[in-house]
């Protein structure tokens, strides 16, 4: 019944929005980003928006943003913004065509709207450009105290153009003009043919001389180092304007209906980031651990939760999942990696069902759009080597070509940081590969294909096994993985030429995984056929006020696992169709409502709601309410893989291995519900801001993992509650000048019913303090620091074993650092050199496995894990690329 009155409600909805776009249309003003520097942008800009049925546009330089003012029945947002982006310059919805980017002023090279590997065209490392404060974003006064007392370790260069605008209000460049300072006016030099100049700044040199042949000079008061100067010519005189720029390296976006954390590429370069597991760790929301004390298997956790209830995708197509779920972080190497985005709570329908906790979507680097030639070697004093390439072509002006390698080398036999005799990473080579092909002819049609390739050959265990003469023996204990995955993939878009707002996609993807392993005398075995095509139609009603999506999609996935002797098989196909709505009246307020209705050919129909509003009174504030329901199907040995390396018993008998179903159990279903609050203010002149985050997910049905008995593993569908709540505050500001600070405090809440009552989810700390520190600057050197406060974790119970095997109810609390310096060479710092440390505390659990001496023994345990493996770690590596 309540299924039924949401479709009735949104049916009631759509029709007295038909109504009313089709009698009751008027005038409307829109605001949104427009990415540019300077006057001659401010009017390429404005001509451009204003296309038939645009009464007035104005563009801001320093906000970034255009208010335009139109009439709904002539054009709209969509169709403005485009008109926008043919003429070079980003909006927040439509990219320009890099060649048209391309053929822009020099001036107006600006750092584009999520581009994180553009260059900066003012001359300056573009790290340094993450959120600087500029001239009349604060007190000016401070401002020039601080360049002067503070920001000259390094060498800084103004940049500035000079523009004649003509009776007709247009500009054009001056080349020939004259400029030096006041302190020293026999270093002078001329503007560039595009009216552009570069000028050495000296300490305490603070006024600027422009002057040209015929024109009033003009002398300048350089206010701030990092503004960019437009020197206006008019009437014959010569007058300043200034032009700020910035650049954020992570960043909330103001504008997404959902709340979307950005991290960008120079976001990963704050830490060495070998692998997708490793590229949070200047990030306060997702958490990284271990799975357990031998087999190096990592995983992420999102509100408390499990990394399994986060939807991973890769470019919105299904990321690594199922069987490749638990080892998938360590297979996506990090310098593939353009752009991260995490989204708590509720996702778009049109992404899947999946989602539970959230959704991290990680986007390639493109070969249309991405470096000739990226290379990168990293290596540590623990022996681990990494080695990627990344290569792109632009074959003409529709094909471009790409190649992403990575390849991981650990071959350190005896890293024991706790003496137990059991090596602490396992060794062996990791080699993944992706040959991607982008095609656009111009006219709308839009495709990328390619293929990706997984190879992981790891052995681990006692530090003396030998896998030749100890294999399944009771000789010495070792464990291997053999993995191998391939996927092709492809993503084919098409925009009506008529009609800009209406598009239509087909994403396609097709996997093969196979594992073969072994962990002491256990053997583990699985295999995994998937198919994955999902049919998307987007479209406005009337105006941009009103969008919707629509589509079909179909998931198929043949599962074969075999533990010793036990099989467990399923063929599983879950299809459906989904319809989103988005209501947005203006530029402060978003509903979106969106419901999927999916057919399980193992648990039959069920529907997915979800509901997302946005709601910004101010410019500098924004507050969002997310809810909706989620459900997957649990892979209970795959997703657990760490019991397999311990003598806990498993109970075949409870798990059906002959009906199809997913070994008897039901699926996992819960609810999700979030409010965020984002405010920006000015903090010692410059940006700053605090983010509040509450998030509330309840399962109504779950797959319980039982660790309670220390000799066994149970798997049981949840009777009772589960539920997580989680609270964040992060607060983010610059104290000084390329100083830029994060600070975070989260606390979490998860508690799930066991056949022991109620109990707090083990080895998940509820409390955890983090700080991010980073300084850079324009020389080319950066500074990055992380400091991390992990508080204690409640370990699951151990009282039925012997004392020399029991543990205490509650792990420490402990304390880790991590820092890295870097330094980029060359005049366009395409070369960079960086050291940095991890753990460097040197904090690693004394006792990671239970019963070491016995590893045959029936106390055995590798899955008490509450703190680092290993202790502190030293590396090196470097980065170069061409553009």
């Amino acid at each position: 019944m309540k299924i039924k009155s949401l479709f009735t409600g949104i049916l009631t909805l759509v029709l007295v929005t038909l109504y009313s776009t089709t009698f009751a249309q008027k005038a409307t003003s829109i605001t949104f980003d427009v990415a540019g520097n300077c006057g001659m942008c401010k009017q390429r800009i404005e001509k451009a928006a204003k296309v038939k049925g645009v009464s007035e546009a104005t563009w801001n330089a320093e906000t970034g943003k255009i208010t335009v003012a139109f009439d709904s029945k002539s054009t709209n947002a969509k169709a403005i913004k485009q008109a926008i982006a043919d003429v070079g310059h980003d909006t927040d919805e439509v990219r320009a065509k890099d060649d048209v980017y391309a053929k822009l002023h020099e001036c107006c090279m600006y750092d584009r709207i999520g581009d994180d590997d553009h260059d900066d065209h003012a001359g300056h490392d573009h790290n340094d450009h993450a959120g600087h404060d500029h001239a009349k974003a604060g007190d000016p006064k401070k401002a020039e105290e601080e360049d002067d007392h503070h920001a000259h370790d390094h060498e800084h260069v103004v940049r500035g153009v000079v523009v004649r605008e003509n009776e007709k209000g247009e500009l054009t460049p001056i080349p020939g003009v004259n400029v030096h300072w006041l302190d020293d006016p026999k270093k002078q030099l001329q503007s560039n043919e595009n009216g552009v100049f570069d000028i050495k700044h000296e300490k305490g040199y603070k006024q600027l001389v422009v002057s040209f042949v015929g024109m009033k000079s003009d002398t300048i008061t350089v206010k701030n180092l990092h503004d960019i100067l437009v020197i206006h010519a008019k009437n014959n005189v010569l007058e300043e304007v200034v032009v700020s720029r910035k650049q954020k390296s992570s960043y909330i976006s103001k504008m997404t209906p959902n709340r979307v954390e950005m991290i960008t590429a120079k976001e990963l370069f704050k830490a060495a980031c070998c692998d997708l597991s490793e590229s949070f760790t200047t990030n306060a929301s997702v958490d990284v651990v271990s799975s357990d004390a031998v087999t190096g298997a990592k995983q992420i956790q999102l509100l408390g939760l499990s990394g399994v209830y986060t939807q991973l995708t890769v470019e919105n197509l299904p990321g690594p999942r199922g069987f490749a779920a638990p080892l998938g972080l360590n297979s996506m190497a990090g310098p593939w990696i353009e752009s991260i985005q995490i989204s708590k709570g509720m996702g778009s329908v049109a992404n899947g069902f999946e989602s539970m906790s959230g959704q991290i979507n990680v986007e390639l680097k493109k070969p249309h759009n991405s470096d000739r030639l990226y290379f990168n070697a990293y290596a540590n004093n623990m022996g681990r080597t990494d080695v990627n390439l990344n290569l792109s072509q632009k074959i003409n002006d529709k094909w471009s070509v790409g190649m992403l390698l990575h390849d991981n080398f650990m071959y350190n036999k005896t890293m024991n940081f706790s003496n137990n005799g059991f090596r602490d990473m396992p060794v062996g080579n990791t080699f993944s590969g992706i040959n991607r092909w982008h095609y656009e002819n111009g006219k709308g049609l839009i495709a990328q294909f390619g293929i990706k390739y997984l190879n992981d050959d790891r052995v681990g265990g006692e530090i003396d096994f030998n896998e030749k003469t100890d294999k399944l023996t009771t000789n010495k204990y070792g464990l291997a993985f053999d993995i191998e995955r391939i996927e092709g993939f492809a993503k084919i878009g098409y925009i009506f030429p008529n009609h800009k707002l209406r598009s239509i996609g087909l994403q396609l993807s097709g996997s093969h995984y196979k594992q073969d392993s072994y962990f002491g005398l256990t053997t583990y075995n699985n295999e995994q056929n998937s198919g994955y095509a999902n049919l998307l139609f987007q479209d406005v009603i009337g105006s941009v006020k009103h969008k919707y999506k629509a589509g079909v999609s179909v998931a198929y996935d043949k599962y074969n696992e075999s533990i010793l002797t036990n099989k467990f098989d399923r063929t599983e196909t879950v299809s459906g169709a989904f319809v989103e709505y988005t209501y947005a009246p203006n530029e402060k307020f978003d509903a979106v409502l969106g419901l999927r209705q999916d057919y399980n050919s193992i648990y039959g129909w069920f529907t997915t709601p979800r509901a997302v509003l946005r709601y910004a009174p101010t410019t500098t504030t924004t507050l969002r309410l997310s809810s909706g329901r989620g459900q997957r199907t649990a892979n209970i040995f795959a997703e657990n893989m760490g019991i397999f390396a311990s003598s806990r018993l498993i109970d075949y008998t409870k798990l059906s291995n002959t009906d199809g179903t997913a070994y008897g159990l039901k699926p996992e279903v819960s609810w999700n519900t979030g409010l965020t609050l984002d405010q920006d203010f000015k903090l010692f002149g410059r940006e700053s801001g605090f983010s509040v985050e509450l998030f509330h997910n309840n399962f109504s049905n779950q797959v319980v993992v039982d660790y309670e008995d220390p000799r066994a593993v149970s798997f049981y569908n949840l009777a009772g509650k589960s539920f997580s709540n989680s609270v964040q505050a992060e607060f983010r500001f610059m104290p000084m000048q390329h100083f830029e600070a994060k600070l975070a405090y989260r606390l979490l809440d998860v508690q799930t019913d066991y056949e022991a009552g109620r109990l707090q989810k083990p080895l998940t700390a509820k409390h955890r303090g983090f700080v991010n520190l980073g300084y850079n600057l324009h020389s080319g050197w950066s500074f990055d620091y992380v400091f991390n406060v992990t508080g204690k974790k409640r370990l699951p119970s151990t009282a039925s074993n012997p004392v020399e095997y029991q543990r205490g109810d509650y792990s420490d609390a402990y304390v880790t650092m991590n820092a890295q310096v870097s330094k980029s060479f060359g005049a366009n710092k395409n070369f960079t050199i960086y050291v940095g440390g991890e753990n460097l505390t040197n904090f690693y659990q004394k006792d990671p496995i239970l019963a070491f001496d016995q590893p045959f023994g029936e106390h055995f345990d590798t899955n008490l894990l509450w703190g680092p493996v290993a202790g502190r770690l030293f590396y090196t590596g470097v980065r170069f690329n061409i553009k």
